[in-house]
């Protein structure tokens, strides 16, 4: 469990660091840009909740897809299609920036213990 706080902690000082970035704050815009996209056409395309649009949005993003949401009109089924093609490049894009930040400062923390003396 601990493990698990430390790895968040280190996901959040990350993306905190990122925020220096301007492609890293490109890339998070277009991420949230696109989950309130596909949050907003599926509450007014599919009639979902703004809760239950916004899950699916997440969820189909992140490849998990419970299943238990499903597009039902020929439009949605469309969208669905580019929004996961548009939205995976644009996910992976900003998680290879985030793992970046990380590694950048792992080896630069690397670095400082090895240049202070013993």
């Amino acid at each position: 469990m601990a493990s698990l706080f430390f790895a968040a902690v280190r996901l959040v000082r990350a993306m905190w660091r990122g925020l220096e970035d301007e492609e890293f704050r490109a890339l998070l815009a277009l991420a949230v840009l696109l989950l309130l996209l596909g949050t907003l056409f599926y509450h007014r395309h599919e009639g979902w909740t703004l809760l239950d649009s916004a899950f699916f949005s997440l969820i189909t993003l992140t490849t998990v897809g419970y299943g238990d949401l499903v597009p039902t009109t020929p439009l949605s089924k469309i969208f669905t299609m580019v929004y996961l093609v548009l939205g995976i490049s644009i996910l992976v894009g900003f998680l290879n920036k985030i793992a970046g930040k990380m590694v950048e400062h792992r080896k630069g923390s690397h670095v400082r213990h090895q240049a202070e003396p013993r």
